[in-house]
């Protein structure tokens, strides 16, 4: 597949910045054809900019809450990122589709939520059909060589990374940061895929430097720890509804 242009805009203090326009709704209708036209609808706005690092926090987002927030303003701070993107899933395939709200409601959830101007909401998953990670990240490496991607996700997701497509493509694709969640990090540091990759695990003190280690590189970060989850809003939303 051929590699895309990126786009210019103004540059930040980063002296590596360039950042994208304003946030714009993602479409929530997509092209049969994949162009650098209906990937640019699909990021609400432009296409990623030369040497950016871009923050890739995927989910359901169903719905979107402070702790996608949280990780996000971590990822920004303390990875050195220039922009973290919101992949609202168009299906986790490990998830039941029972409790599953329409796309068009979790990207409204996560537009309400975000007031950052360097967190882009997303429907790019769905532009390019993908449900799997692994599949995900092949295809915006291939397009977009000169962006530095790094896949952000919570201890809870590591500790069954090894369920998912491919998983071990995952952390040769793209550089990982991993950040602790109440009552998973011991668990997420004797999972199966930080066991498999423990020689490539990079302290935490250079968490600035991740997106200039070769890779595969994986950290993880212990920072603002929230124990709101999509699961438990939902199953409050469903007890304040009866009670």
């Amino acid at each position: 597949m051929p590699a895309l242009e990126t786009t210019g805009a103004v540059r930040c203090n980063n002296p590596d910045y360039i950042t994208m326009k304003p946030q714009h709704i993602p479409s929530l209708e997509f092209d049969k054809i994949v162009t650098s036209r209906s990937l640019a609808k699909s990021l609400g706005g432009t296409l990623p900019s030369a040497r950016q690092r871009v923050g890739l926090l995927g989910g359901s987002f169903n719905p979107a809450h402070a702790a996608h927030y949280q990780i996000s303003t971590d990822a920004l701070k303390k990875l050195n990122l220039d922009e973290v993107w919101w992949l609202v899933s168009p299906q986790n395939p490990l998830k039941d589709t029972k409790e599953m709200a329409p796309l068009s409601a979790r990207v409204a959830s996560a537009l309400l939520l975000n007031k950052h101007p360097r967190i882009r909401i997303t429907t790019i998953e769905s532009q390019l059909e993908s449900v799997y990670t692994s599949n995900t990240l092949s295809t915006l490496t291939a397009r977009f060589p000169k962006v530095e991607f790094v896949w952000l996700m919570g201890a809870d997701n590591l500790s069954q990374i090894s369920l998912w497509r491919n998983w071990p493509e995952i952390f040769r694709s793209v550089k990982i940061a991993v950040f602790a969640r109440p009552g998973y990090s011991l668990q997420a540091a004797a999972s199966k895929a930080a066991q498999r990759f423990k020689h490539t695990r990079i302290s935490e003190n250079l968490s600035h430097n991740l997106c200039n280690v070769q890779g595969p590189a994986w950290i993880l970060i212990h920072g603002h720890q929230s124990k709101l989850s999509s699961t438990k809003i939902r199953n409050g939303h469903k007890v304040g509804k009866n009670s």
